[in-house]
């Protein structure tokens, strides 16, 4: 995968996240009909005040990350195999972590197939994707 392409994905999956995290704000709010219930963006594991803040921060942190990646230079393109390595896994656990929750969602709500109360899910493994791309970097001893 191309260096170019690579930020352009990264990027998009932060304006996924963004966009999600913005929608849910929009239901909460305005209650528009051309978007999912408030409970289909809502787990509840969280209060929301909480997701809130949580979601802000994750997408401040996607911003530094994508721009340290697409410049080259920063704190977030100076990290070794060794640790290049552990995010891919971490992203891998993480995509298998949220097919394995889809799977459960759907054998204990089989009304709710196939993608009721599925939003959660999709946005994690938008996450999820996005890991795993900042772990595609490759070093330039590589």
């Amino acid at each position: 995968m191309s260096h170019t392409l690579r930020i352009i994905l990264l990027w998009v999956c932060t304006l996924l996240f963004l966009f999600r995290v913005m929608a849910q704000i929009l239901v909460g709010i305005y209650h528009p009909s051309f978007l999912p219930p408030w409970e289909a963006w809502y787990s509840g594991l969280l209060t929301y005040p909480w997701l809130l803040l949580s979601q802000l921060l994750i997408l401040m942190f996607m911003a530094v990350v994508n721009v340290h990646q697409a410049s080259g230079s920063g704190i977030f393109v100076s990290a070794q195999p060794q640790a290049l390595k552990w995010i891919r896994i971490f992203g891998i656990v993480y995509v298998l972590a949220m097919i394995m929750r889809y799977a459960l969602r759907m054998a204990l709500m089989p009304e709710a197939r196939w993608l009721g109360g599925t939003i959660p899910i999709w946005f994690h493994l938008v996450l999820a994707a996005w890991v795993l791309l900042v772990s595609r970097r490759k070093l330039p001893s590589e």
